[in-house]
Parts: structure tokens; sequence; C-alpha cells
């Protein structure tokens, strides 16, 4: 019989799981540079999006 997958309640909310994801995205991208900057600044906008995805999605109910 397979593993048994575990499992848990998140305590916070996607938006901010999200927001704070993209705050230390955005500190490591000042310390960095060339393309690896370039590409944490997408993921921070990429996440930025989400959050900004899930708010109107949660207000539209």
């Amino acid at each position: 019989m397979g593993s048994k997958r575990r499992r848990f309640k998140q305590v916070d909310t996607l938006e901010d799981r999200l927001s704070h994801f993209a705050e230390d995205l955005k500190t490591r991208a000042e310390l960095a540079r060339g393309s690896e900057r370039e590409a944490l600044l997408k993921k921070v906008r990429d996440a930025e999006h989400a959050v900004d995805l899930s708010r109107n999605l949660r207000l539209q109910n």
C-alpha cells in the first residue's frame, strides 16, 4: 500500500501567502543582478497578479 499523503489546513489565506512570497522575492531581487534579477521580478509580478485575481474573485461573490 502507498504512503499516506500528509494534509494540513493553511493558517494564512492564499492572498497573504502570495503577498509574503512577493515581498521575499522583491528583497532577493534587490541583491541580484542581470538575468537572475529579471527572473525574480517576473515572479514578483506574477505573484502580485495572482493576489489581484484572488481578491477580484473573492469580491465578486
